[in-house]
């Protein structure tokens, strides 16, 4: 496995060369890193699955870098005009950047990419050194997550080495992840559309370009038996290795601390309060590691972490509850508290308008429950 930085031009053609021969490149989008590969090369696709253990039944995402690369990936001819128009106007305000369509699937696609579905997931990542490597390379990336199947969404480089190792060819690099969440997906073949997963791109913007979406996103299935139309759409998804509980603020609140459990508040107004609940004071924040991944030392300055039988471990999603904010640091503090040795993550729920909405639906889907 080579660790290279997706900053030098020559090792983006070096992985570039790689997907091309039918290897599996892990690299940064603007959301999470995704596990690349070829997606006109089934024997590719299968490896991806492998290296996962991630079911054939679900999907992937084709990552593009030019509109025109949609010809030889879907069929926009099939949809109805009103569904044309949606698309077009979608991708003017929303390509490059965290939106997933849901299009008719083309011919060049194989069956494996789409779980044998009509359909095709299709996205062009806002991320300048994505998209040099995917133009570099076929010009069409198959990239899941680039984590084991089922559990935490990678936002740093460290992150793919420390879940997948030498299961992939080539890490690249590109630092932490600016969005923190995965992209939303949005079904364009049914009419009106529908949100299958939240993501990057909340619903109130995408109500603004398309008009009405479908009254509920689709519903979280237990383990399926059958494709869904996109990935991310399963009652257990995106969890940590340590035990998750989600909780209201109100709930929040009401919780006596548990020595051993770790804290995560949505904001800085929601910890005070629960530390005044518990006639504690608040103590200053332990930073949390800048490489999350086990057995690797803090970065240098960082302090050591508290006891979490003397000090409540936490952690606060924005201080001033900025949901981008808190977006962007979700998977990344999850990552951080997995390494902690905790008995229980206990979190609180985001406001469920914008992105928040996002946020809750992967908190809900790491609980399980």
């Amino acid at each position: 496995m080579q660790f290279l930085s997706i900053e030098d031009d020559n090792a983006v053609r070096i992985a570039a060369e790689a997907l091309s021969a039918g290897l599996l490149v892990a690299f940064p989008t603007e959301t999470v890193y995704g596990l690349g590969a070829d997606v006109f090369n089934p024997k590719a696709l299968a490896a991806v699955f492998a290296a996962k253990g991630r079911p054939r039944f679900d999907p992937l995402i084709v990552h593009i870098a030019d509109p025109a690369a949609l010809e030889r990936i879907a069929r926009l001819s099939l949809l109805e005009r009103a569904s044309r128009e949606r698309a077009a106007a979608l991708m003017a305000r929303f390509w490059p950047g965290p939106l997933t369509l849901i299009l008719p699937r083309g011919g060049e696609v194989p069956d494996l990419a789409t779980s044998g579905l009509p359909t095709v997931a299709v996205r062009f990542p806002a991320h300048p050194g994505a998209q040099r490597l995917i133009r570099l390379s076929t010009g069409a990336i198959a990239a899941p997550s680039a984590n084991p199947f089922g559990r935490l969404s990678p936002t740093r480089a460290e992150h793919v080495r420390e879940g997948l190792g030498d299961r992939v060819d080539i890490i690249l690099d590109g630092g932490p992840a600016e969005v923190g969440v995965e992209s939303t997906v949005l079904d364009l073949c049914t009419d009106p559309p529908r949100i299958l997963r939240p993501g990057g791109i909340s619903r109130e913007r995408i109500e603004e370009i398309a008009g009405s979406l479908a009254a509920e996103s689709c519903g979280a299935g237990s383990l399926l038996s059958v494709p869904a139309a996109s990935p991310g759409m399963l009652k257990s998804h995106y969890a940590p290795r340590t035990l998750l509980s989600v909780h209201s603020r109100e709930e929040m609140l009401a919780l006596d601390y548990r020595p051993g459990e770790g804290i995560l508040f949505f904001d800085g107004t929601s910890r005070d309060a629960w530390f005044a609940t518990q006639k504690m004071p608040v103590p200053p924040p332990v930073p949390p590691a800048v490489s999350s991944v086990r057995g690797m030392p803090l970065s240098p300055g960082a302090a050591p972490q508290a006891k979490p039988e003397t000090i409540p471990v936490y952690r606060v999603f924005s201080e001033g509850g900025d949901l981008s904010e808190a977006a962007a640091k979700l998977f990344e503090l999850l990552h951080d508290f997995d390494g902690l040795g905790l008995s229980r993550i206990r979190a609180e729920l985001a406001p469920d308008t914008g992105l928040g909405a996002a946020i809750n639906d992967r908190l809900r889907r790491a609980q399980g429950v």
